[in-house]
């Protein structure tokens, strides 16, 4: 059997990511691909980052299955993009008008797996995907014990010259994404799960160490992005990675996702022993009464704590900020402003709360949401259910926040536009 692997996101159907572009390749879908040779099947690829024309590629290459396998790492696909999914369901249009069969697997098909096999797909791959491609490939059961026994990426596939350019005429250097583990074993109520629910998985410190020797051999990055949920849950972890590092000599200096908590003054300098430059912490809000409504369980003061922890060990602290929950006011907003006054991040991702299946928010919401349940792309910022504000008060703020943090624009007429809109609406 020839299987054909792609993925469904394409870098320019998201006005948001070809501002920041940062584009990175199909962590998962590679991943895939090294399994099904392991076990006999031949493959080849399709990468839709940069090229849509993925109907040439059926042409081409004339597989016996279709398999788009997103980068379930991607947080972009598990945020289910309206412009994703359109671009899936067209992939199972061309390959049915070939006769050719399709599978998908990702966190929008495993919310609504009838949409997508009345788009065409012949299967739908739900959750995990490594047990389910087997499955489905081979017509055999597979399992897996510890996420060490997976392969590694194909990165062979991979063309990385569109990758370095994009980078490096943006930012002026080039990253490659890895990942050290799979889930997140915490429970905010506006979180979705679909793939690995509340687990989660590690790989052994040495494993992705030497992951990251790999890919210093394969294509010399300049930096690393870590994908996971959570990086380094465990502190006895992060030393023991720190070590592997420095003993492979693997260092690549590399951003990472974390939470406030858990940026404690052992576990920073093991990351900054290991190459952390910058770290992502879900803040959410400065204030309390917020936090304990998405049930964070963090306090504000663990924000502060973890913002000079990460400056005293010159690592960029960064905060992602969600406005727009249910009861927010004017006050809460007010408080998580006063947070990024004060704690001075290096940079700052606003999002509006966005209601997904499978969680408790979206359950407690779900009436309120009218036909487009889904946003189109990554920056629409629209309001999907009763809130204090509206869609567009909400993307004023973003802009007014953003730019006084990143000093571009102009933050005074932005913090205007804010006020006014305030006043009309309170």
């Amino acid at each position: 059997m020839l299987v054909l692997l792609t993925h469904a996101n394409h870098l320019f159907s998201d006005r948001k990511q070809v501002r920041k572009m940062q584009p990175y390749p199909p962590l998962q879908t590679l991943i895939a691909a090294s399994l099904l040779r392991e076990r006999g099947v031949e493959v080849a690829f399709f990468d839709a980052t940069f090229d849509r024309d993925f109907r040439a590629a059926l042409d081409r290459v004339r597989p016996d299955l279709l398999a788009v396998c997103e980068d379930n790492f991607n947080f972009l696909t598990k945020m289910c993009l309206g412009a994703n999914r359109d671009l899936a369901v067209e992939m199972a249009q061309a390959a049915r008008e070939r006769g050719i069969a399709s599978l998908v697997n990702s966190s929008d098909a495993t919310d609504h797996p009838e949409l997508y096999r009345r788009a065409g797909f012949g299967a739908v791959i739900g959750g995990e995907l490594e047990p389910g491609l087997i499955r489905a490939v081979q017509n055999r059961e597979w399992r897996y014990g510890s996420l060490d026994e997976l392969p590694s990426p194909a990165w062979d596939l991979i063309d990385f010259e569109p990758y370095r350019r994009a980078w490096r005429e943006a930012h002026g250097y080039f990253s490659i994404n890895l990942v050290s583990s799979r889930g997140c074993p915490y429970r905010c109520n506006w979180c979705a799960k679909p793939l690995y629910g509340s687990n989660y998985r590690p790989y052994s410190p040495d494993r992705v160490a030497a992951e990251m020797q790999r890919l210093n051999a394969v294509c010399r990055p300049d930096r690393l992005w870590f994908a996971d949920d959570i990086f380094g849950l465990s502190a006895k972890w992060t030393h023991e990675f720190a070590d592997a590092v420095e003993r492979r000599d693997a260092r690549i200096p590399f951003r990472m996702q974390s939470r406030c908590d858990l940026m404690t003054r052992g576990t920073v300098a093991a990351l900054r022993r290991a190459g952390c430059l910058e770290v992502w912490m879900g803040a959410e809000s400065g204030s309390q009464r917020i936090l304990d409504a998405m049930e964070k369980g963090i306090r504000v003061e663990q924000i502060y704590a973890a913002c000079e922890n990460l400056r005293r060990h010159e690592i960029r602290a960064c905060l992602f900020l969600q406005f727009g929950y249910l009861g927010e006011e004017w006050e809460d907003i007010e408080a998580t402003i006063q947070l990024v006054r004060e704690t001075r991040p290096d940079d700052i991702g606003i999002s509006v709360s966005y209601p997904l299946p499978g969680t408790q928010f979206h359950e407690i919401v779900k009436a309120q949401i009218g036909p487009r349940a889904n946003w189109a792309e990554s920056g629409d910022l629209r309001q999907m259910f009763y809130s204090q504000f509206p869609t567009e008060f909400y993307r004023a703020l973003a802009d007014a926040l953003h730019s006084e943090v990143r000093n571009a624009g102009d933050a005074e007429r932005a913090w205007q536009r804010v006020e006014q809109l305030r006043c009309v609406y309170c």
